[in-house]
């Protein structure tokens, strides 16, 4: 283990001996809290994807929490790991209009990270029937929101159900920094996993846990900025500090391992 729980800033352009595999093999283990890849994509294809986005945002629907609320546009499988029918329904409507209107930045984002992290594969994973897991999906933070602390694992939710990403080893996230908000909105990641005993922090009705389940873990914070496409594992306890100003807008997705090898990536949302 390193003794500094941080991140790693790395230049796509000028950084061009890049061991992507150690890379993943850091953030699977937990010795790195971030990875942030600048210029992994040019800014053209930015600019072309916040043109395309921009009619959309009124699409974006919001669920509320007694503590927090989440925008997106596009669906998101934990909210319906217990009716996954109308997931796979909501995530082909997604994955058609965001191609139909020219949306790639997911597609594109995925093809740049096969190629510098040196994986085999990565793409969006199928069902065993066809159906397609969600691309992508953007996250609007507003003025004054604040994502409280929270872990995601596939592995633990999507346990006892039919669904292949039950039977991952690991997961991993990937954000895209469409656009930076003026201050706060930094992710804090804390150097704990989730575990049973967990449980008792859990807010009832609410979203994510009550801060004291940390202790004395240690947290690494990171403001991206716009451009920035940043990976984390995210089984570890983390949240989105509240923002102020412009609205923090990213794209992600999270992506797994059937195995150890660390080679052979798929994604959903």
């Amino acid at each position: 283990m390193t003794e500094q729980w941080g991140r790693i800033v790395i230049d796509v352009d000028r950084d061009k001996d890049i061991d992507g595999a150690d890379l993943v093999r850091r953030l699977v283990d937990g010795t790195v809290a971030v990875v942030v890849l600048r210029n992994l994509l040019p800014e053209s294809v930015f600019d072309a994807n916040r043109e395309r986005l921009a009619p959309v945002f009124g699409r974006a629907s919001t669920t509320r929490y007694s503590n927090g609320s989440l925008t997106t546009i596009g669906p998101y499988l934990a909210k319906h790991l217990h009716e996954p029918d109308a997931y796979f329904a909501e995530a082909q409507k997604a994955n058609e209009y965001t191609e139909s209107i020219g949306v790639d930045l997911g597609a594109r984002t995925r093809q740049r990270l096969a190629e510098v992290l040196g994986l085999k594969r990565f793409d969006t994973e199928l069902e065993a029937d066809g159906r397609s897991y969600s691309q992508q999906n953007v996250r609007i933070y507003t003025d004054n929101i604040r994502t409280p602390l929270h872990n995601d694992n596939i592995m633990r939710d999507a346990a006892g159900t039919a669904l292949a990403l039950a039977e991952l080893r690991h997961q991993l996230s990937c954000v895209v920094c469409i656009q930076e908000c003026e201050d706060g909105g930094e992710l804090r990641i804390h150097r704990k996993r989730w575990s049973e005993e967990d449980n008792e922090y859990k807010i009832v009705g609410g979203l994510g846990y009550d801060e004291a389940v940390t202790g004395d873990a240690p947290a690494h914070e990171f403001k991206p900025r716009a451009g920035d496409v940043y990976l984390l594992n995210p089984t570890y306890y983390h949240s989105i500090e509240k923002v102020t100003g412009s609205d923090r807008i990213t794209m992600g997705f999270f992506f797994g391992f059937y195995d150890d090898e660390l080679a052979e990536a798929v994604s959903w949302i």
